[in-house]
């Protein structure tokens, strides 16, 4: 045989390879996190309820769901342990500020417009108007010339419906 006719089953060989890695390779990280646990670290199941780890055997984990609540959990049904900040934020609601010197955004936003006299008293008394690029007709040039040329170009422009953009 030659080189050719073998160099996709070696490509398919070592793609096989390289996902059983990967795959070994997060059982072996699951397996090191499940052995982290201990009690008193809060944990999420992989149907997703959290609880506190009471005990931990070899191939069991006793739960402590709430007030009188003991669950016993094969170890591997363990999805994740959470860090303690992790666990109160999501369990008990309590969010741990590490910025808590940092300013505090007020409710409404009375604060956060400007309270200076000053400066309504300022934008009061400038009556002008303000120019936003429209003209009325009284205000155009009495230059007929340059109107009447671009009144001619504007219909020039214009067709009968029919148009070149198809």
């Amino acid at each position: 045989m030659s080189l050719l006719t073998l160099l996709p089953f070696i490509v398919l060989i070592g793609a096989m390879f390289l996902m059983t890695r990967s795959a070994k390779k997060k059982q072996q990280q699951a397996i090191d996190m499940r052995n982290q646990m201990q009690p008193g670290s809060g944990v999420r199941t992989i149907g997703g309820m959290y609880a506190t780890v009471k005990e931990v055997n070899e191939d069991t984990v006793l739960l402590d769901a709430g007030p009188g609540v003991e669950l016993l959990f094969a170890k591997n049904s363990i999805g994740a342990v959470l860090t303690d900040d992790e666990y109160n934020r999501i369990v008990h609601g309590i969010e741990h500020d590490l910025k808590s010197d940092a300013d505090v955004v007020p409710d409404d936003a009375s604060s956060l417009t400007e309270t200076d006299d000053s400066s309504d008293a300022a934008a009061a008394s400038d009556d002008t108007p303000v120019d936003l690029g429209k003209k009325d007709a009284a205000d155009e040039p009495a230059d007929a010339d340059t109107t009447d040329d671009a009144k001619a170009d504007a219909q020039s422009k214009k067709s009968d419906g029919d148009s070149e953009a198809k």
